[in-house]
C-alpha cells in the first residue's frame, strides 16, 4: 500500500509495460485498500491496441482523457476521442486501438477489482517498480 490511500502519486506504484503500451493501476485492494473497484491510468502507443478480450466477472469503464481510437464492444465499432465514456459490461467482448499519431490515455475502472491482476501474468509484460521508468521497447519497425 503507498503511504496514504487518500492520494496515490504515478511514481508510487509499479508500471505494467507491455508491447502496445504501458498501464499503472491508481487504485487497487493492495494500493489504497479499497475493494469495489480498481482503476488505473492506460497508454496505448500510436498504431496500436489490444486484443479482444473478456473480463467474466467485472464491469469495465473507459474514459479517454487524450487521443483518438477505435473502441469494439460486442458487435459494435465506434472512434472515440478524449472526453467520450465507454461502457462494457462483465463477460462482453471488447477491445480498443489508437488510431491517432500521438499516445492515447484512458482512464480504465474495473468494478468488482480483479482483471488488473490478470495482466501481470501476461507474457509479454514486463513489470516495471515503483518510482522507475519503463525502458523503451524495441519494435518490428525499429529492427528493420
Amino acid at each position: 500500500m503507498t503511504e496514504s490511500p487518500y492520494f496515490v502519486e504515478p511514481d508510487s506504484v509499479e508500471t505494467l509495460s507491455m508491447d502496445w503500451g504501458a498501464l499503472k493501476w491508481m487504485s487497487t485492494p493492495e494500493v489504497t485498500g479499497g475493494d469495489r473497484f480498481s482503476a488505473g491510468v492506460v497508454k496505448l502507443e500510436p498504431g496500436k491496441g489490444h486484443e479482444r478480450h473478456t473480463h467474466p466477472d467485472s464491469d469495465e469503464i473507459l474514459y479517454v482523457i487524450r487521443g483518438e481510437g477505435e473502441q469494439e464492444v460486442a458487435d459494435e465499432s465506434r472512434e472515440i476521442a478524449a472526453g467520450d465514456v465507454v461502457y462494457v459490461p462483465e463477460g462482453v467482448e471488447h477491445g480498443t486501438v489508437n488510431t491517432g499519431w500521438e499516445p492515447m490515455t484512458l482512464l480504465a475502472v474495473y468494478a468488482p477489482p480483479g482483471p488488473e491482476s490478470e495482466l501481470r501474468e501476461d507474457p509479454d509484460c514486463t513489470v516495471v517498480p515503483a518510482g522507475e521508468v519503463p525502458a523503451e521497447r524495441e519494435t518490428e519497425d525499429a529492427t528493420e
